[in-house]
């Protein structure tokens, strides 16, 4: 009896451990991408680059983001999850102080260098957690996805008033990515050796198997709208991310510190949204907590997009910030609800949200500098809105396929 009493005090801890580990890996990318965001304008005079300069410089992260989403699911099945993480995190490390250095000396090829690296950092480990979190979801029956997505969120509000006052301040943008880089670099140290060896590891003599199953993943009409979800409020987010506080400055006419302070709003708004989630999953279900995201997004963006004023794109921030904290999350665990596949399934639609997130935005430079940077949020207007619809489409096969089980 004491033994068993200490082995399951034992595997209480280690979980605990692991999703502390799992939730300092995810304030990583979260503070450094708030970090470079916030400085967007700096970097941007740095670099002397108009807006259809600084999409062909955002591209940089595109490249990176599609190599690591590419090659992520293909490497946790072949070495486990855990190298994986260990590398993106380290990439995430040597990025920061690559695209500081970069604008410092004015050269937007080592700026987008920088960029490519932590696309293929966050691409790839971020696939890779999403498969960590969904497990730890199995082991203890309860949600985590939305709270391990929350520190992500937390880490952007943490670099953005950051960056918020550092831009205040005209702190040089290289230092201040290199010290983001020193912090990261130490929570990686912390981290990696608490996350077990094997998640989502599939035998090589399964290869095969592995390979069938992912194309019988696409037809999979309820993984499809779960998909469908995914990249939409995942572009909603990688939005925000990569161009709100140029869309504040250029487009509603605020400087560039209160353009750094709306994004820590959007990043508060996310932070609040995520952590508070998991009630409204547990009391409404994820369909009705989806469509609302949806619609919370799609009625935040129509007020920037087309109401002039300061105050009204303040307000619409926080309803954009909140429409879009959810949609990620509750997508990925709503993929990893299965028996069957699930480490495959989680795989399929983060990476899909990640191509979302990371290559979408920067396409959206090339419209932004065509028609600006407002009229080109239509884009991610009309997909948030197909969310909305599409996650009314996935409740009713959810609920269909309860009275199926039931009749059975």
């Amino acid at each position: 009896m004491c033994s068993r009493t200490r082995s399951e005090g034992t595997t209480i801890i280690t979980i605990r451990l692991r999703r502390l580990a799992l939730a300092a890996l995810f304030l990583v990318p979260g503070i450094g991408i708030a970090s470079w965001v916030t400085r967007t304008p700096d970097i941007r005079d740095l670099l002397g680059a108009s807006t259809l300069e600084m999409g062909l410089v955002l591209f940089g992260l595109s490249l990176g983001s599609m190599l690591g989403i590419l090659v992520s699911g293909l490497l946790v099945a072949r070495f486990g999850a855990r190298p994986v993480i260990a590398a993106g995190a380290s990439t995430i490390v040597i990025s920061m102080p690559t695209i500081g250095v970069g604008a410092g000396l004015g050269e937007p090829f080592l700026v987008a260098a920088g960029l490519f690296l932590f696309g293929a950092g966050m691409g790839g480990g971020e696939v890779a957690l999403n498969v960590e979190g969904a497990d730890v979801e199995r082991l203890t029956g309860r949600s985590f996805l939305p709270q391990m997505h929350g520190f992500f969120s937390l880490g952007t509000v943490i670099g953005a008033l950051i960056g918020m006052f550092a831009t205040a301040s005209a702190f040089p943008v290289q230092l201040h990515l290199i010290l983001v880089g020193v912090v990261a670099l130490l929570a990686v140290i912390f981290s990696v050796p608490r996350i077990p060896a094997g998640t989502g590891r599939v035998e090589r003599t399964a290869s095969g198997a592995v390979r069938r199953s992912n194309t019988h993943l696409w037809r999979d009409p309820t993984l499809l709208l779960i998909g469908v979800i995914i990249l939409a409020m995942a572009l909603a987010e990688g939005t925000a991310n990569d161009w709100l506080p140029l869309v504040m400055v250029d487009g509603h006419g605020f400087d560039a510190a209160s353009g750094s302070a709306i994004y820590a709003v959007f990043a508060a708004a996310m932070t609040t949204g995520r952590f508070i989630g998991a009630w409204f999953i547990d009391r409404f279900g994820r369909a009705v907590v989806l469509c609302a995201s949806g619609v919370f997004a799609t009625i935040g963006l129509a007020i920037i997009i087309f109401v002039d004023g300061q105050a009204a794109a303040t307000a619409a921030v926080i309803l954009w910030g909140l429409g879009a904290s959810l949609g990620f999350p509750v997508a990925i665990s709503a993929a990893g609800d299965s028996e069957v596949d699930s480490a495959a399934r989680v795989s399929l639609v983060a990476t899909l949200g990640y191509v979302a997130f990371l290559v979408g935005p920067p396409a959206l430079g090339f419209a932004g500098d065509e028609f600006g940077l407002r009229a080109a949020l239509i884009i991610p207007l009309v997909l948030v809105a197909l969310a909305a619809v599409a996650a009314v489409a996935y409740g009713r096969r959810m609920r269909g396929a309860v009275e199926v089980e039931r009749v059975a």
